[in-house]
């Protein structure tokens, strides 16, 4: 008898279509989010037959994980950022931009130090600004007035970014 064939996990939710990264299939895997065959497994790397049922207990609402912080900071507070102009500082992935514009955000200057991490979503999106390479710390002004600023960096003071 042949033994089945069998591959990674986050490896087969990306061929499957499922997750569009291996990055992204390994979060929500370790976030107990992937059942295999009705059992859930939280090892990336679990080797996984390819013909295995392959469910997620539910689709990702935003591009990446940040996004459900700030989804609960703007309920908890009450922050209603419909129609305005924003600014995503640290924008990475675009967790915190994609938030945004799903609550009616008009446009989104999304900033990062960093090159090429934006999803690819949100950088076809006309509404949103992509600001990659960018230190907030040397921007002087936007194009336009922004209402409401999001920022999550890790390798700066907030004291070097606000005025």
């Amino acid at each position: 008898m042949m033994a089945k064939k069998k591959t990674r996990l986050d490896i087969l939710l990306v061929e499957r279509g499922l997750v569009p990264t291996r990055a992204k299939a390994k979060g929500i895997i370790l976030a107990g989010e992937v059942m295999v065959d009705g059992q859930r497994v939280d090892k990336a790397g679990t080797a996984v037959s390819l013909d295995a049922s392959i469910e997620l207990k539910q689709p990702l609402p935003y591009v990446g994980r940040g996004g459900f912080k700030l989804a609960g900071a703007l309920e908890k507070f009450g922050i209603d950022v419909n129609g305005r102009v924003c600014a995503d500082v640290g924008a990475c992935t675009g967790g915190f931009t994609d938030v945004l514009l799903q609550n009616g955000a008009v446009r989104v200057y999304a900033m990062d130090v960093g090159y090429g991490q934006l999803d690819w979503k949100l950088r076809q999106d006309e509404r949103v600004v992509v600001m990659e390479r960018t230190n907030a710390r040397y921007v002087d002004a936007l194009a336009e007035p922004v209402s409401f600023v999001c920022i999550d960096v890790s390798f700066i003071s907030l004291k070097l970014i606000l005025p």
